[in-house]
């Protein structure tokens, strides 16, 4: 049995020995465990003097370089994750583009002058999912398949990769045009008969005649040349520009499939707003000449 089995007693405690040396014989603390003289790498605080605080000068560099590696670590967990972030935001760009909203860049000279070369639009597509389109409002439609303007934009497209990325880009902003859609304002609804003209050479939808020189470029009612009565079908509308003398409208293409009606489902949204530039800005609402046309259907 060693002196360590001595020590112990039935219950595994250290039996007290009145014969020990207490802590004054020994010459040590009665607060400490660790006899005079003897130093260790660990300080007691408040104890006195507790050696070199190199231990704590490292430990604080150790802190100070695990820091410095978790915002090491964070930078580059962002430039990670931005490839994500980006691919998130042109996929939210692409479906707003397709499904809400797009600007548009105005080519030609057909809408003056409720709208310039160079102005941009903006065109509500969900506006037609929620109500039917009204007279009077401008919109942006594709006419492939009814209209042949000559007077429509033709944008080639870049050869180059580069260059059309660039391109596809500019025309998602309405910064330049895309050659496939056009924008005139609504003058017949489906089921309306229109026709020109009466003795003060002026539309007629319904009978009713239309005063259109608040927004009609200077000059275009002495333009107007006949046409119609023409009855449109069910799903048809009659589009025609403000600028009438150079306006490639409805009245062009009725030699086109369609008589120079535009079908309804090839209408992409209502034109209802100009962004740019800042001193063309304002709304694209509808002109209360048409007003007395619903008056006369009530």
């Amino acid at each position: 049995m060693t002196n360590d089995d001595r020590d112990l007693g039935s219950d595994g405690l250290p039996d007290e020995n009145p014969d020990r040396p207490g802590p004054e014989e020994h010459g040590s603390d009665p607060g400490s465990r660790v006899p005079d003289g003897h130093t260790g790498a660990r300080g007691v605080s408040g104890g006195g003097d507790t050696g070199p605080a190199e231990p704590e000068e490292r430990a604080e560099e150790t802190v100070s370089k695990s820091d410095s590696g978790t915002k090491k670590k964070g930078s580059g967990s962002f430039w990670k994750e931005l490839p994500i972030l980006i691919a998130i935001a042109l996929v939210l760009a692409f479906v707003i583009r397709t499904f809400v909203m797009q600007a548009f860049y105005i080519p030609s000279t057909s809408m003056e002058n409720t709208l310039l070369v160079g102005d941009r639009v903006l065109v509500n597509k969900v506006v037609y999912q929620l109500r039917d389109i009204e007279r009077g409002e401008v919109v942006v439609f594709d006419g492939e398949g009814s209209w042949d303007d000559p007077n429509s934009v033709n944008v080639p497209e870049p050869a180059n990769p580069v260059a059309r990325g660039f391109q596809w880009v500019q025309q998602q902003l309405g910064a330049a045009p895309t050659g496939k859609e056009y924008i005139k304002r609504v003058i017949g609804l489906p089921g309306d008969t229109v026709e020109c003209c009466d003795e003060q050479n002026r539309l007629l939808v319904n009978g009713v005649p239309l005063d259109e020189d608040e927004y009609l470029y200077p000059g275009s009612t002495e333009s107007h040349t006949e046409f119609g009565p023409i009855e449109l079908g069910d799903d048809q509308l009659w589009l025609m520009g403000d600028h009438r003398s150079i306006s490639y409208d409805s009245r062009m293409n009725q030699n086109n499939p369609g008589g120079g009606a535009v079908s309804v489902d090839h209408v992409v949204g209502r034109a209802f707003v100009i962004i740019w530039p800042f001193d063309q800005m304002g709304g694209l609402g509808v002109p209360p000449a048409f007003d007395e046309i619903e008056a006369a259907e009530k």
